[in-house]
């Protein structure tokens, strides 16, 4: 199954050619000049040559679909390769010159990773999730500390963090081919994206061109939610980084893969909690016992990105408060409710979420660098 998801999404990603296009999105405004005629005479000369072979040979009709099919998604990714991005300098084919090979090359890292251990897949996610939420997404979540500062990474809420050694991996494979050229910002970005992909989660492209942030400091990290916040103090939270509460709700079903450590969910057990059930209370109670760092699922398919999440904050079966609140909260209550009952409209809401999330506060020419190393500074 991961073979065939992978063969389709280098089919899409492959495309070297980039053709500007005019395209409009509720929440990202994407400009450009219009679709030149080559590109609608290659398709119909595309089309004319699938007709004649049909005519000329004992080619079927499903072959006949199936080329048109791949002639679409070329036309699409086509187009979709020349966005320009309304933060400025942020596209698709960012490093279609400087490097071209890039995002097979972090695509590849993390596929190798996530094959010897499928745990790391909800690890990058939450990686991106908290390099964005502090100073923006600029990879500063990766520099370690040193003598004279505290990194962000050292934290009480970033030491769970896992999947360094994939962002490393995939850096000096790009340092090789492209040096200094494609940032630690920017495979985070990309990481994320493959890892939601290779556990069953939607496909899609994100701009490229962030540059990596020069501060990481352990006091800026106070700002990341805290897993006992309730609805309105995610509104709060998320609305400071301009996401709207549907968007939070949809961005929160990141947590349908991975899992949360009792020192997390351990205060809902010391009292009667009524957004709690109480047979999941025990199961809660089951996993604690054997320790503040004990895991437990998010939902039953912790390394399957679906829709479950949401299913189980309707059975009163949410392992965080932070996760269980969406219900109680009649501002969030109605989306949990939609993707409980509709995965295809989780996965379409998710990757927009995501892409706007992937460009909270972006470094941008002289604001940043691209880093030879992304544990520290150049």
């Amino acid at each position: 199954m991961h073979t065939l998801r992978h063969t389709i999404s280098e089919l899409i990603y492959s495309s070297p050619i980039s053709s500007p296009a005019h395209f409009t999105h509720p929440h990202i405004h994407i400009y450009s000049h219009s679709i030149p005629a080559y590109l609608y005479i290659f398709v119909l000369f595309y089309d004319i040559i699938l007709v004649n072979m049909l005519l000329k040979s004992r080619m079927s009709l499903a072959k006949l679909v199936m080329a048109k099919l791949l002639s679409v998604f070329l036309f699409m990714e086509v187009i979709a390769s020349g966005f320009r991005f309304g933060v400025d300098g942020l596209r698709m084919d960012y490093y279609i010159m400087t490097c071209p090979f890039g995002e097979q090359i972090v695509k590849n890292a993390v596929d190798r990773a996530l094959d010897d251990d499928p745990t790391l897949a909800a690890a990058l996610v939450r990686m991106h999730f908290h390099d964005c939420f502090i100073e923006g997404c600029d990879g500063s979540v990766l520099i370690d500390s040193t003598q004279d500062n505290k990194a962000e990474k050292d934290s009480p809420g970033n030491l769970s963090l896992r999947g360094y050694e994939v962002i490393d991996d995939a850096k000096n494979q790009l340092e090789e081919q492209c040096p200094g050229v494609v940032s630690c910002a920017d495979i985070i970005a990309m990481a994320a994206r493959d890892a939601i992909f290779w556990a069953g989660g939607p496909i899609y492209d994100i701009p490229k061109g962030r540059k990596d942030g020069r501060r990481s400091k352990i006091e800026d990290t106070i700002n990341l939610p805290f897993p006992t916040f309730n609805a309105s103090e995610l509104i709060r939270a998320f609305g400071q980084r301009g996401f709207t509460a549907q968007e939070m709700v949809v961005l929160s079903g990141a947590h349908t893969i991975g899992v949360a450590r009792c020192s997390s969910f351990k205060s809902r057990l010391t009292g009667v909690d009524p957004t709690l059930d109480s047979d999941f209370a025990k199961t809660l109670s089951k996993t604690c016992s054997a320790g503040d760092n004990a895991e437990q699922p998010f939902d039953a398919t912790r390394n399957d990105f679906d829709n479950l999440y949401f299913n189980a904050l309707i059975r009163k079966a949410g392992v965080l408060f932070s996760d269980q609140t969406l219900l109680t909260n009649a501002k969030t209550r109605a989306a949990v409710n939609g993707y409980a009952m509709n995965q295809a409209m989780f996965f379409l809401d998710f990757q927009q979420a995501m892409v706007k999330m992937g460009m909270v506060d972006v470094k941008e020419g002289g604001k940043g660098e691209v880093r030879h190393n992304c544990r520290k500074i150049n």
